[in-house]
């Protein structure tokens, strides 16, 4: 058998071989790489690349030590998941480098991280003032987690005392202009909607690339021609002024009607739809 043949054969059931002893392994290998997962994921490769090429003359052994990188770590691996001792010889354990606002020199010398190292990281999560930091934290696996200040944390509707409703995924009801009726019928909806829908925008349906529908039934698009300016969405707005009209208008009849009994329901019906309107403004006026 010729050289190039051999090779190849070779190369072909080591690349199988090599493809299952991975998946033996899990996906930790693909996912976040920790120094020992980089190390065993090279020596793995290296293993692989000599018993291809045939520089391991005892093609054997090398598939033992192939077993051996491959099968140990997956052993450990499944130690780590009972065992946090065994996670931190692993993984490494975390470091705080910022203490309540106070950079902690000693951390960083110990995670081998420079200033400018830890001024970088934060930029990565927004953060181009180290003051506003309250605590700092570098993972296991090199990732910086970072917690503002609670005075530099953004505004959420729960500091502000307001109870938003839940928020539904939007459903993908047109992809390169093919409607979708599984997502439509999910949302109670159907082809006829959706094409009143465009008729109101004033889009041909051929020319959407994308429409989404979000939890509040208002129609999302994007469309092929991108000069093509698509109206945003004002079903919200809408409701929120009708709701504030139909108050306004209950106030004013309670205030004209000239029976007592009536001017008591107008009143009270302005009571409730102001009521309503409060609990309803967080979700139709953002």
């Amino acid at each position: 058998m010729s050289e190039w043949l051999n090779i190849l054969l070779r190369s072909a059931g080591l690349f199988a071989l090599t493809l299952l002893l991975v998946r033996l392994i899990g996906k930790r290998l693909t996912s976040r790489l920790t120094f020992f997962d980089l190390v065993t994921g090279i020596a793995i490769g290296v293993i692989v690349a000599a018993l291809s090429l045939n520089m391991v003359q005892n093609f054997a052994g090398g598939l033992v030590a192939l077993a051996v990188w491959t099968v140990f770590p997956a052993l450990l691996y499944l130690l780590a998941i009972k065992y946090k001792a065994v996670r931190d010889i692993l993984q490494g354990k975390e470091t705080v480098l910022i203490n309540h606002g106070k950079v902690l020199e000693d951390k960083l010398l110990e995670a081998r991280l420079t200033p400018e190292d830890l001024l970088g990281q934060l930029r990565k999560k927004n953060v181009f003032n180290f003051a506003d930091v309250e605590f700092a934290v570098l993972e296991a696996d090199g990732e910086l987690s970072a917690l503002l200040k609670r005075e530099k944390q953004p505004v959420t509707p729960k500091t502000l005392g307001l109870d938003v409703g839940r928020e539904n995924v939007p459903q993908t009801v047109m992809l390169d202009g093919v409607v979708m009726d599984e997502p439509l019928a999910a949302m109670g909806l159907n082809r006829r909607w959706l094409h009143t829908e465009l008729a109101k925008a004033g889009v041909a349906p051929e020319n959407v690339f994308l429409a989404q529908v979000d939890s509040l039934g208002q129609l999302y698009l994007d469309l092929f021609d991108d000069a093509i300016q698509v109206p945003k969405p004002r079903a919200r707005e809408r409701v929120y002024a009708n709701l504030k009209k139909c108050q306004a208008d209950c106030e004013l009849y309670a205030l004209a009607t000239g029976n007592p009994e009536a001017g008591k329901m107008y009143a009270e019906s302005a009571r409730l739809l102001e009521q309503a309107v409060r609990e309803l403004e967080s979700l139709l006026t953002r």
